[in-house]
């Protein structure tokens, strides 16, 4: 495929998990489905850092948070890292989002062309982690989204991703109302299904409470967790609530309606798409920034290393112009970058990238194994904590935590730490020597700070006389819209009349 078309779909805490393709029993998932039976599914993709900003910076400029700077949801995109977006254009497309990218900053764009809508949650220094004080407590994050769950007809999230498809379906009726040749790339990011989990009654009404699952794993008591796991269960104060089954189970009612909401979207884009006849040219990649634990184990949320908070659903569909199969290899959103850039013919513009192409994967061809990284540099925890997959064993590290180390093929729910059996011993001294060679974590937890208390400051400054806006305003000229002065109405009419494939033809 040379410079296709590409619809880039992102949701937001999809976990891999939750999804029928992957094995779930429950999800329905229609359309996601039918994209994986038809197209090239990666079965074991994961993020490369369990939480929204470091996750979607590491994933547009193919580095790892570390590197770009991503520590936490509250870090200051550079204007001066190379994205996907940048590569893609340097390669003639056109580069558009629609939707959620986290970006703080004043550039809002990193790449992008155009920008269809505003971010839901536009952040700012405020959200700065405070390393310094391990006893702090972050305030704005609890079981509250766990315990308040239901039916709704509207809600922010339903509001803002009901806007982010309705801007993406004009943007994509327009782009076929043009004679171009010139290739775009959209993303159209939605929030759904990110906590709070609720949803409107048609996708909450195709599940009954009975009929869901409770966790794989069940709650593991706080004194038997590992150390990494009790800090996040401190960290979003689960103790404090009273989780009992059905709270478990209604949260995941919520979750999964959710999914189904954001199916219902990717299938209203795939209509556009296939009406058009852009889907004759055009590359569908769907993707999530991180996973969602939904009370396996007794923790919630994300920013853990286990497979239901990394582990992210990957597909890429193509019609016929690609040969529907499944992936084994492990990838990660690393490989985004080089992928995108791989289809601009642009790879070897790459200044640096930690990862590598998909299409050797894509057209069924082997890559070199490689190791896939994780980072968790956020609040939540106070020291830099890693992850590292080769194959299928993961190991957990810190410097002040003994490591953990699991082997999915024979423990896919996590629940056996093989970091002490003596088959696992040169496997663990390998891997631990690789994390160490990779991350200096003494020198990160430095930076770290150092970069912590700067934004601090400067966010302390902020609350004095006016505080800069980091936002995004969608700009209209109504003066092109429609029809105007000095144009006849069936002259304009003529030029947005779209007809259908069959009149085209």
């Amino acid at each position: 495929m040379d410079s296709p078309n590409i619809l880039f779909i992102m949701a937001d805490q999809m976990s891999a998990k939750a999804l029928p393709f992957y094995g779930h029993r429950i999800v329905k998932a229609p359309t996601l489905s039918r994209l994986a039976r038809e197209g090239v599914v990666f079965e074991n993709a994961y993020c490369n850092s369990p939480l929204c900003g470091p996750s979607r910076t590491s994933m547009m400029t193919g580095l790892l948070p570390s590197k770009a700077g991503g520590f936490d949801n509250a870090h200051d995109f550079s204007a001066a890292l190379p994205t996907f977006a940048h590569y893609l254009r340097l390669g003639g497309y056109l580069t558009c989002l629609s939707g959620k990218m986290h970006f703080t900053g004043p550039d809002q764009l990193h790449g992008y062309e155009e920008r269809l809508t505003t971010d839901i949650y536009p952040s700012d220094f405020g959200w700065t982690p405070n390393w310094d004080e391990p006893e702090g407590k972050v305030t704005f994050q609890d079981m509250t989204n766990v315990l308040e769950t239901g039916p709704c007809l509207r809600s922010l999230q339903i509001d803002y991703d009901d806007d982010v498809a309705t801007k993406a379906f004009g943007w994509l009726y327009d782009r076929a109302r043009t004679e171009s040749t010139q290739p775009f790339m959209l993303t159209v990011s939605f929030t759904s299904p990110h906590d709070p989990y609720v949803a409107r009654p048609e996708y909450w009404d195709l599940y009954t409470d009975d009929e869901i699952d409770l966790p794989a794993v069940p709650p593991i008591p706080v004194e038997d967790m590992d150390a990494h796991s009790k800090r996040i269960h401190s960290h979003y104060s689960i103790g404090e609530a009273n989780i009992d089954d059905d709270i478990i189970r209604r949260a995941r009612h919520g979750y999964y309606a959710s999914i189904e909401y954001i199916d219902a979207k990717v299938a209203a884009l795939m209509q556009v798409l296939e009406e058009t006849g852009l889907s004759e040219t055009t590359i569908v990649v769907f993707t999530s920034d991180h996973g969602d634990m939904m009370g396996e184990r007794g923790l919630h949320y994300k920013k853990t290393f286990f497979e239901w908070s990394t582990r992210v659903p990957l597909i890429f569909w193509a019609g016929d112009r690609l040969n529907p199969h499944r992936v084994n290899e492990t990838v990660s959103l690393l490989d985004i970058l080089p992928t995108f850039a791989d289809f601009a013919g642009t790879w070897k513009d790459v200044i640096e990238a930690d990862g590598t192409s998909l299409i050797p994967l894509l057209n069924q061809e082997p890559i070199k194994p490689r190791a896939v990284p994780g980072e968790l540099l956020s609040e939540g925890v106070f020291e830099p904590t890693f992850m590292l997959l080769r194959g299928r064993v993961k190991l957990f590290y810190s410097e002040i935590d003994p490591p953990l180390l699991f082997d999915l093929d024979s423990d896919p729910d996590e629940l056996t730490d093989v970091s002490h059996h003596p088959a696992y011993t040169e496997t663990l001294d390998a891997m631990l020597s690789e994390a160490r060679a990779l991350w200096d974590a003494k020198a990160l937890r430095d930076r770290i700070i150092k970069d912590q208390n700067r934004r601090r400051l400067i966010n302390r400054s902020h609350k004095i006389g006016s505080a800069p806006v980091w936002d995004y305003q969608p700009y209209e000229d109504a003066s092109k819209q429609y029809v105007r002065a000095g144009k006849w109405t069936t002259e304009v009419e003529a030029k947005a009349h779209l007809d259908t494939l069959e009149r085209r033809e």
